[in-house]
């Protein structure tokens, strides 16, 4: 085996801070909702998410009736969609006036008995036509699916006015309505990952980090370096089922460069989102308190909701079946590029399709009719 395998330890770095992954801002919108979920059963689990809360931004700004469901109040009692935005937000760019992109955007479809969830990524490529909004003095555009978030918000508008753009941009390239929107960024996630103690994952083909190199038997980050075949001493993650440390499974969740690109690395983020939710819903996790308030203290202070006019902690508890749910993650566009507008990404007919399962509530039935769309995470995990 060529190269280096991951050392011990947590990598060193240099001075200069790395770029934030840019996948990582939407796996703990995920873990947080299913660690919130997964501590409901505890006495004084509201006193925990009553702490959550309070740091949580909402708003009520992003959904409305044209990307919205219907809304009473109240958590809907039939099937719910979800739309989970992550951001490429590095440190300083609000004080320079730059704006991120939802780099990771996706989907979570949860039936109507509100016990089973359905993950689907939406390719950050995506080519997307963004509408037109007057009240942001934007005349709308047609380029990839993440520069929504970016034009939303430009101008001060921040991240509920790049929310909303978004989701208008994603309910018209899928027909489907959301209950919720949730925007996540870096330094919470991997707070709440750190909390965890790591987690439990499989790699299911050798794999090397274009981030990071070892030298000297120590793990250290590779300064501006991206290189498209493995170096000498790169970082690799051989095949196999194992406990990785919240540096491992984070890096090994941002590699792509393999066959099938930004495909393989969706499906490591939803497999990451799966541990998560595994671990979330531990012993280790259920039966600590202590852990219980340092995972939901890393969450909240980082996640921002618009939960269609539903209280917080209501929106929650009324998802606590899904601590015993298996997310199940599925493929786009059969897990491989396929060809669009401008050189970017299209959409196939068979994700037209899917889009449009999913709108209709009909979404088991179609997997039923389509197994060829659900994803292996590479391994059965503990």
């Amino acid at each position: 085996m060529p190269g280096q395998t991951a050392a011990k330890g947590k990598p060193t770095k240099k001075a200069k801070r790395s770029k934030a992954p840019i996948w990582t801002k939407m796996v703990l919108t995920f873990g947080v909702v299913l660690a919130l979920v997964s501590v409901s059963g505890l006495i004084g689990s509201r006193y925990f998410l009553g702490k959550l809360t309070n740091n949580i931004q909402t708003t009520e700004s992003v959904l409305d009736d044209t990307t919205g469901t219907v809304s009473s109040g109240k958590l809907p009692d039939g099937a719910m969609n979800l739309l989970m935005l992550g951001l490429d937000t590095r440190t300083g760019w609000e004080e320079k006036g730059e704006t991120s992109r939802s780099d990771t955007i996706m989907i979570l479809h949860i039936t109507a008995s509100h016990d089973q969830a359905y993950m689907i990524s939406i390719p950050r490529d995506m080519n997307a036509h963004i509408p037109a909004d007057k009240s942001m003095n934007f005349g709308g555009a047609t380029e990839k699916v993440n520069a929504a978030y970016a034009y939303g918000s430009m101008n001060g508008r921040g991240w509920a006015g790049g929310a909303k753009l978004a989701t208008k941009t994603i309910k018209e390239l899928t027909g489907i309505s959301f209950d919720g929107v949730m925007v996540i960024d870096f330094d919470g996630f991997k707070g709440i990952l750190e909390a965890m103690g790591g987690v439990y994952m499989c790699v299911d083909k050798d794999s090397w980090s274009s981030h990071y190199i070892v030298v000297d038997g120590k793990v250290k980050y590779a300064e501006g370096a991206n290189p498209e075949t493995a170096p000498k001493n790169a970082l690799w993650f051989k095949k196999g089922c194992r406990n990785m440390q919240p540096w491992e499974a984070l890096e090994f969740s941002r590699i792509r460069h393999s066959t099938n690109g930004d495909y393989d690395r969706q499906r490591h983020q939803q497999q990451l989102l799966r541990a998560m939710a595994k671990k979330a819903t531990s012993a280790g996790i259920m039966t600590n308190p202590a852990k219980v308030a340092d995972v939901l203290a890393a969450a909240g202070s980082s996640l921002k909701m618009d939960t269609h006019g539903v209280k917080v902690t209501d929106f929650i508890f009324g998802l606590k079946g899904l601590a015993a749910a298996d997310l199940i993650p599925i493929k786009t566009n059969g897990g491989t590029f396929a060809g669009g507008g401008n050189g970017n990404e299209g959409v196939t007919q068979a994700t037209t399709d899917l889009f449009a399962a999913t709108a209709a509530d009909k979404l088991p039935e179609f997997l039923g009719r389509h197994p060829e769309l659900l994803i292996s995470d590479g391994g059965t995990a503990k």
